[in-house]
C-alpha cells in the first residue's frame, strides 16, 4: 500500500510548473515511469494520485451503475479535468491551467500528503482550513476512530 508522509511548502513557476520535493519524489518511486494523475479535490484544492492508486479508483467507478443519474453525475464531476502528469528531467510537473485556476493556485502552494494521495492547496487557503479545526480534537477523534479496533463498525 502506498503511504505518503509529509507537508511541503512549494512554489509554482510562471508556467504553472511545480517542483516535486526530493523527499516526496523518493516516496513515489514509480512516478517517473508510470506518471501521476492530478484531479479536482472535493474542496477548492487539487489531488495528485500515484497512477496505480488512480487506476484502483477508476475500477471502483466502473462498478457504479451508469443507468442511475446520480452515478453518472458523480463520475462526470469526479473525473472532470483529470490529467496525467509526467515528471520532467528536473523533477517538475506542469499543472493544467484550468485545474490550477479551479484551486486558486498562485505562487505559494502546500503539498499535503494524505495517506495514498497528495493534496495541493493554495498556501493561504490551506492555513485557513485549520482555523476551523474543532475545539476538541479528541472528541472528533473518538467520534471518527473510537470504535476502530473493537470489532464494531465506525
Amino acid at each position: 500500500m502506498t503511504q505518503l508522509i509529509g507537508e511541503f511548502d512549494c512554489k509554482l513557476d510562471a508556467k504553472g510548473r511545480l517542483m516535486v520535493p526530493s523527499v516526496l519524489k523518493k516516496q513515489l518511486p514509480m512516478a517517473e515511469q508510470d506518471g501521476l494523475v492530478v484531479n479536482r479535490g472535493f474542496e477548492k484544492n487539487l489531488i495528485i494520485y500515484p497512477k496505480n492508486i488512480w487506476d484502483g479508483i477508476v475500477v471502483e467507478l466502473g462498478k457504479l451503475n451508469a443507468y442511475e443519474a446520480k452515478n453518472r453525475e458523480f463520475i462526470r464531476s469526479f473525473t472532470r479535468g483529470a490529467t496525467i502528469l509526467s515528471l520532467d528531467a528536473t523533477g517538475r510537473v506542469l499543472l493544467p491551467k484550468s485545474l490550477a485556476d479551479y484551486a486558486g493556485l498562485g505562487g505559494e502552494v502546500v503539498l499535503a500528503c494524505q495517506l495514498d494521495r497528495i493534496e495541493v492547496w493554495d498556501k493561504t487557503a490551506y492555513e485557513g482550513i485549520f482555523d476551523n479545526v474543532p475545539e476538541n480534537f479528541a472528541n472528533l477523534a473518538e467520534e471518527v476512530m473510537g470504535k476502530k479496533g473493537r470489532g464494531e463498525d465506525a
